[in-house]
């Protein structure tokens, strides 16, 4: 087999699916090797101290802080045995770390605490074997991706304009969502669908913050599937240019960890989750624009702060903090590319897409038990550049500003990034 430097999709190309993309550059070689990266810089123009929500007035005037960060760095590796057998594997490297981090818990008072998930920050995203008996019928059966919402279908760098991944979407959900389970999908026609056989969401791992956010991950060597989950997704292409989206989950999520309790709450209550989630692509006439809207809702959320592993102090769980029964996240965004214009940056393939994004979410949507963390209710909007220099590479620049409730202090932030994602064998 030779050598052959192979291009990632380019900003007007429609990606069917972030788990479909190990393979999708393929082009008839057995082997495909690829991937994508992530650097960027932050400078945010408010505090970073753990009470800056429970006395907002005290950090009012906070001095500014900034980061670099290596968010995700990605490695595609899949194989075509023949027969229609193929393999595909996607190792994530989070943060540029690699074992257990420490972090400040906003929602635990401030308490420095190791968060521990399996095999610390390097992960194994995708991980699976495939059979394709024709387009319209295919069986992945491993580690694969959760395709609900627009982020966790297509969270690679070229499919979104901010420089991290569109905040809504990644606070009230797993991102990248990927978990062990049966998948299957296939195209006909204007439709691709999908449905997906899980092991359950621990709900454990809910928090106040970040809704389900971390109830994908677990902290042993296994992914406990007392409980189950199903997740499916449509995708219509009505007309060129335009994607129209719908996926959903459902499963239940107390009592699903270790060990398992049979008394008290967990054995009581379901903790069943149910997510509905609408969006869409269009790429045409030099635009790009995508939207999404993300509900959810939890059962017996106010239960639980009561269950076993939550009131065990030395549990590696949280334990304080209520969780709510409902979350939603909706965004816009929508970038016009102003090189189109110039014949020679046309010519040479280079894009420079200027664009505008706004999203609302809260994690927190619904007062359990009366209690109310206001400060999760975010209305957010970022203005910015994409810069293609040629079709692999993106390079971002751009202002955004949280917007609070009025009590608490608004956060404006600037961020620059430089991306990639590309095939190269």
């Amino acid at each position: 087999m030779s050598l052959a430097i192979m291009c990632a999709p380019t900003p007007s190309e429609a990606q069917e699916s972030a788990g479909d993309s190990v393979m999708s550059h393929a082009k008839g070689n057995r082997l495909s090797v690829g991937g994508y990266g992530e650097v960027c810089f932050s400078r945010n123009f408010f505090s970073d101290h753990v009470s800056r929500y429970s006395q907002p007035e005290e950090h009012k005037n906070d001095p500014s802080h900034g980061k670099f960060d290596l968010p995700h760095a990605v490695i595609y590796v899949g194989y075509d045995f023949g027969r229609g057998w193929t393999f595909g594997t996607e190792i994530e490297f989070e943060h540029g770390g690699n074992g257990i981090a420490y972090e400040k818990e906003d929602e635990e008072g401030g308490e420095w605490e190791q968060e521990t998930e399996k095999g610390g920050e390097v992960e194994l995203e995708q991980f699976w074997l495939q059979k394709s008996f024709s387009p319209k019928a295919n069986l992945r059966i491993g580690h694969i991706v959760v395709p609900v919402g627009l982020n966790n279908a297509r969270h690679e760098p070229l499919n979104f304009f901010t420089v991290y991944r569109p905040e809504g979407e990644n606070t009230i959900m797993p991102s990248t969502w990927h978990q062990t389970g049966v998948s299957f999908f296939g195209r006909a026609g204007r439709f691709r669908y999908e449905a997906q056989l899980l092991a359950g969401l621990n709900a454990d791992h809910f928090t106040n913050t970040g809704w389900i956010h971390k109830g994908n991950k677990s902290p042993l060597e296994y992914d406990v599937a007392n409980k189950y989950g199903v997740s499916a997704r449509l995708d219509y292409y009505a007309v060129s240019g335009l994607r129209i989206g719908l996926s959903g989950y459902y499963g239940h999520s107390i009592g699903n960890s270790y060990p398992r309790n049979k008394n008290g709450v967990d054995a009581e209550y379901k903790g069943r989750v149910a997510i509905g989630a609408l969006d869409f692509t269009y790429k045409g006439h030099n635009w790009i624009v995508r939207g999404q809207a993300d509900y959810g809702y939890l059962s017996d959320a106010s239960q639980l702060k009561y269950v076993y592993n939550r009131l065990n102090s030395r549990s590696p769980f949280h334990h304080s903090a209520f969780v709510s029964k409902n979350a939603y996240a909706v965004g816009i965004e929508a970038g016009y590319d102003i090189f189109s214009q110039i014949r020679s940056m046309r010519q040479s393939d280079r894009q420079l897409y200027v664009f505008g994004r706004y999203e609302a979410y809260n994690p927190y949507a619904s007062k359990t038990k009366g209690t109310a963390y206001n400060y999760t209710a975010v209305k957010r909007m970022a203005v910015g550049l994409n810069y293609h220099p040629v079709p692999q590479i993106v390079v971002k620049a751009e202002y955004s500003h949280r917007f609070l409730k009025s009590i608490y202090n608004n956060e404006p932030a600037v961020n620059v990034g430089i991306a990639y994602e590309g095939f190269f064998l």
